[in-house]
């Protein structure tokens, strides 16, 4: 599995940033590994190396205890964000998949962090909607089906505290955004989340050539 997963960085400049960066320790191997093996040609959906680990250093500098994921496959991302939170944080996971969460359960006891960590199966904007409307997200995290993301945001920016950062994946959508071409219902789901947060006078929103995009929303 890749550490550094960017489409957008020439292969050298990228292997070079992967060599001067942290890699995966052992656990978060032996997980990439697991993915790829029980999750076939869906384990691209994992994030690499260095996104996890950029996540993990956000929400420790930050100081968040309270995070929420919408889209958790086997685990990794929400790993990253349970390990930078601390002992003392809690992180709600959102996934439909009882299969691939399974993995995601097992290394996280293995990590230590399974009892900061609430597994919901189900619709994710269920999920949500149920929780209180008020403030109460330091972090968030959303890597699931596109055509909700614009759901997923306005549900979840009143969510979250002053200051609270709101990450989501895959917002370049492989560049098809930028073609006038492409019209599929994910990148046009992309396209409106994109020009909603860039838009919004909520937030400060900046989208990042990481991986296949991340956006980096934080509440004003």
């Amino acid at each position: 599995m890749p550490a550094n997963r960017s489409q957008y960085v020439e292969p050298a400049v990228a292997e070079y940033s992967s060599e001067h960066s942290t890699p995966s320790d052992a656990l978060q191997s032996e997980l990439q590994a697991e993915t790829e093996k029980s999750t076939g040609a869906f384990s691209g959906m994992q994030i690499g190396t260095d996104q996890a680990n950029l996540m993990e250093m956000i929400a420790r500098a930050m100081g968040a205890t309270r995070a929420i994921e919408i889209g958790t496959f086997t685990g990794f991302s929400a790993l990253a964000i349970a390990r930078g939170m601390g002992p003392r944080g809690r992180l709600l996971c959102c996934d439909v998949s009882e299969e691939w969460t399974q993995i995601a359960r097992a290394y996280w006891e293995r990590a230590g962090v399974s009892d900061r960590i609430e597994l919901r199966i189900g619709p994710a904007i269920d999920t949500i909607r149920s929780l209180p409307a008020d403030e109460s997200f330091d972090f968030a995290f959303v890597d699931a089906d596109k055509t909700s993301y614009p759901d997923y945001y306005e549900e979840l920016i009143p969510r979250m505290r002053r200051g609270g950062l709101l990450l989501a994946d895959n917002t370049l959508q492989s560049g098809r955004v930028a073609d006038s071409a492409a019209d599929d219902p994910s990148t046009i789901a992309i396209r409106t989340f994109n020009d909603r947060a860039a838009s919004d006078s909520r937030v400060e929103v900046v989208l990042l050539p990481i991986g296949d995009g991340v956006s980096f929303v934080q509440k004003l």
